[in-house]
């Protein structure tokens, strides 16, 4: 029996969106791909509120943050962390030999606009990294009041880490100032994994060029280079299927609004929370929470293994607390093409497995 995810990732994917991930293949040097993979370009701007270029990448979004990390520190990299996913950007660095410092919030708190005025004013670092959703925590990082500070230093490169909340959160990359902003397939885009995306602005490519080793397959400048001159070819042969997949869900993700797919991610959301306030608790910071995803303490100390098994036989699935957080907390996903009608379900069942 299939189970219906309320994970972070992967996703529920729609049968019409999976019917997409096996249209016939086109060569790949070809006009119709390079048409393809303008057209996805052309709606991430507009997703991603965006006029910079847009790279796609055939990987997962650790890929890109990879790539990031590695191809735009000429200095020194500020790594901020909220839970395990700014932490993997930390070591995505060390085992890159990128010059790097950890700055991490306490679990279920977020990075502040504070922190990182704290950090840049030393003037050691040209770049940073910021979470923008949690799913280990579920917290939702202040990007608007970091922005603010991030406008007093215009020489540092800002990369952020959108996997989790893009096309399920509004993201206004060009207002904000981001410079990479990066995001993948299987969360709030609604796709099955295997292809991450980024924004990459003039300023991070400048900044690329100073960069001597930026590796090879993940080289965001040669990425960059390579579709101005071969009009949106890629180097490497790219994965078509989750393209034409991911061509006809942003159609689809248009048709919707934007704005009307970004209610309904807050709705969902709030349906969880006052649930999980009712019956449990709230694990972060009330102020700081993700519109994907809800992380909820285990006041109840219920076994959450358990649970999820009999959820299993009804069709359904959650998701344990992450690492540290396992059995403290689990974790209910909201995100993508999910409905407020199915999370109410979902919310009832386990209201009936527990006997609450």
């Amino acid at each position: 029996m299939h189970k219906k995810l309320f994970i972070p990732g992967p996703v529920e994917v729609r049968p019409d969106v999976l019917e997409k991930m096996a249209t016939p293949m086109i060569g790949h040097r070809s006009k119709a791909a390079s048409k393809l993979q303008r057209d996805i370009s052309d709606k991430m701007r507009k997703l991603f509120y965006t006029n910079e270029e847009i790279l796609l990448s055939t990987t997962s979004g650790s890929g890109l943050m990879e790539g990031a990390v590695r191809s735009c520190t000429a200095k020194r990299a500020a790594i901020f962390s909220v839970g395990s996913f700014g932490d993997r950007w930390y070591e995505m660095a060390v085992a890159n030999n990128v010059p790097a410092d950890l700055f991490q919030s306490e679990l279920g708190q977020p990075t502040t606009a504070e922190m990182v005025e704290e950090v840049l004013k030393t003037g050691k670092y040209d770049l940073i990294t910021v979470t923008h959703n949690e799913t280990s925590t579920g917290v939702m990082n202040p990007v608007d009041e970091i922005a603010e500070v991030m406008k007093k230093y215009p020489e540092v490169v800002w990369c952020l880490d959108t996997v989790s909340s893009a096309a399920g959160s509004k993201i206004e990359v060009d207002k904000l100032g981001v410079d990479i902003c990066i995001t993948s397939t299987q969360k709030a885009i609604g796709l099955p994994p295997g292809m991450a995306i980024c924004t990459m602005s003039k300023k991070a490519v400048e900044r690329a060029k100073q960069v001597p080793h930026r590796g090879l397959y993940l080289d965001l400048l040669s990425l960059y280079e390579y579709i101005q001159k071969k009009d949106y070819q890629y180097p490497s042969t790219p994965s078509l299927s989750h393209m034409f997949a991911l061509d006809y869900q942003l159609d689809r993700i248009m048709e919707e609004g934007l704005d009307n797919r970004f209610n309904r991610h807050i709705e969902m959301a709030e349906i969880v929370r006052a649930w999980a306030r009712k019956h449990f608790a709230i694990f972060p910071n009330e102020k700081y929470l993700s519109n994907t995803l809800t992380n909820i303490t285990n006041t109840r100390n219920i076994d959450i293994a358990d649970l999820n098994k009999k959820l299993g036989e009804r069709g359904y699935q959650i998701s344990n607390g992450y690492g540290k957080l396992k059995d403290k907390t689990f974790r209910i996903a909201h995100m993508a093409d999910c409905t407020v009608e199915e999370i109410k379900e979902l919310l009832a069942v386990i209201e009936d497995v527990l006997g609450l």
